[in-house]
């Protein structure tokens, strides 16, 4: 089971709600991927309009939980306020933080990140943040109240899978006890394989799930990879080796001369 902040989870895939084709479309991405838990922007929807309503109507119905995010918001301020408004809609603590540093990149502004947990943090906000994967970053997020960390693979959106794997493999072994979500940049289920394979509790996706020419099969896929990688994970992987080794035992083998 994963746990977070208190609540217990089965499954491992988290899954953001936007870019779908159309609100049926979603809805067969989520039961396929047999998600309990999507991530929902309060600023994207009620720019909707009237659509906004429905919307959550739709997420309602669906029966998973909401992890409302900041998606859009480039300053503390900003973030801090749009998470208020979400705590006010959704009724819910928990908030996925964003603060975004560079318009091209979409990479966060982690001096402004850690601000803004510690600020949403002591006022009772269970702060899911988004960041990279500098280990100084994840530990003053950490002091600043979080207790998960989601650190990106990639850029967001740019599909290119895990790019620094040793800094992934460093943050898992020095944050033994802290859920570590990889958020972005994952774009094929061997990506999701890879990274649940070093130990990390969970994978949020979205637009590798979204833009693909059949959202729902994709989803399914994922769910199956993220199911393997943290099976291997907790299996117990042989580590490479520089030389080979028989798999048929050699003593006692038969001598012809």
């Amino acid at each position: 089971m994963l746990t977070l902040y208190g609540q217990e989870l089965g499954s491992r895939m988290l899954l953001g709600t936007a870019r779908y084709p159309s609100p049926a479309i979603l809805a067969d991405a989520v039961r396929q991927a047999g998600t309990e838990v999507v991530t929902v922007s309060l600023r994207r929807e009620t720019a909707g309009g009237r659509s906004g309503g429905a919307f959550f109507e739709l997420i309602r119905e669906l029966g998973v939980r909401v992890l409302p995010n900041t998606a859009g918001c480039h300053s503390v301020s900003e973030a801090v306020l749009t998470a208020k408004m979400a705590r006010e809609v959704f009724g819910t603590n928990w908030i996925k933080l964003e603060v975004i540093g560079n318009h091209n990149t979409l990479q966060p502004d982690v001096f402004g990140l850690v601000e803004a947990a510690r600020i949403l943090a002591g006022e009772g906000f269970e702060v899911f943040p988004y960041t990279t994967d500098d280990l100084v970053v994840a530990e003053r997020l950490v002091e600043a109240g979080c207790k998960v960390l989601m650190p990106w693979c990639a850029p967001i959106g740019s599909a290119m899978g895990p790019q620094n794997i040793a800094a992934l493999r460093t943050m898992r072994a020095h944050f033994p006890d802290v859920p570590l979500i990889v958020d972005a940049g994952i774009g094929r289920p061997s990506h999701a394989t890879i990274v649940m394979e070093l130990g990390y509790d969970a994978v949020l996706l979205n637009t590798a799930v979204a833009g693909a020419g059949n959202p729902a099969l994709m989803a399914a896929a994922f769910a199956k990879a993220i199911d393997a990688g943290r099976a291997a994970f907790e299996a117990g992987m042989l580590e490479p080796r520089d030389m080979a080794v028989p798999s048929t035992p050699v003593i006692g083998k038969a001598v012809f001369s």
